[in-house]
């Protein structure tokens, strides 16, 4: 059996483009990653069935994968529904909106879907789209108060609040990042950037519709962002 890499896949937006996620299977295929990271928004509006579907393709891989929703993923039962059943069939498939799953190496991975407003007066809407108050994700992570020891991986779909990044974020996710301090942040995202937030590195993979797949070891602080739909050795390092 070959042996696995020390690296993380991660990629966003899928939209329950198969044919998008049958070529990242093939990928992950190559490259043997401990873990395959996937950002929403995960299927199209109006199609649940779509869940069904992406998870299917995703399990496939065999590798133990992480997602989160992103806010076009609403309402939040198609999601929640379809995944409650792919996970009970393939274990190694892991939602962790809202909550946690464990990895190896000590690792453990955590994240929030959906659109986190800083507005603490803002309504929670889980129908039309998904979006949380900042104070709804503050107190969702409380359980990271008792696992203080893991090395952590966060998942986000809202981008954290960080001048580097050049992009508006959230300033509720930012000082929890600072707060956690987290190994890895992966945020959704058309144009793939990293950048540190403290002691954290935040990245953001690239969206899967323009082919982009990120690679990134932590234990040799590389980051690697690949075409999948261009030529073989096109790869590119950031």
């Amino acid at each position: 059996m070959r042996r696995v890499s020390n690296t993380i896949a991660a990629t966003a937006e899928p939209r329950g483009n198969l044919e998008a996620v049958e070529q990242l299977v093939r990928q992950v295929g190559e490259v043997r990653p401990e873990a395959l990271v996937v950002l929403g928004n995960l299927a199209p509006k109006g199609m649940p069935h779509a869940y069904s579907h992406l998870f299917q393709a995703l399990a496939s891989a065999q590798v133990p994968t992480f997602y989160v929703p992103g806010p076009e993923d609403g309402p939040i039962e198609n999601y929640m529904r379809e995944a409650a059943t792919i996970e009970t069939v393939f274990p190694y498939l892991h939602g962790v909106h809202g909550t946690f799953a464990f990895a190896s190496g000590y690792t453990l991975f955590a994240g929030m879907g959906g659109r986190v407003s800083d507005n603490q007066q803002e309504m929670r809407n889980e129908q039309s789209q998904l979006c949380y108050p900042g104070w709804e994700v503050e107190y969702r992570l409380t359980f990271l108060n008792e696992l203080k020891d893991y090395q952590k991986v966060f998942l986000f779909t809202t981008l954290p609040a960080h001048k580097g990044l050049q992009q508006s974020g959230s300033t509720v996710l930012a000082e929890l990042v600072k707060s956690y301090k987290p190994r890895l942040v992966l945020v959704a995202g058309k144009e793939p950037k990293h950048e540190m937030l403290g002691t954290s590195l935040v990245v953001i993979p690239g969206n899967l519709l323009e082919g982009n797949l990120t690679l990134i070891n932590l234990h040799k602080q590389t980051i690697e962002t690949r075409n999948m739909f261009a030529s073989a050795g096109e790869g590119k390092d950031r």
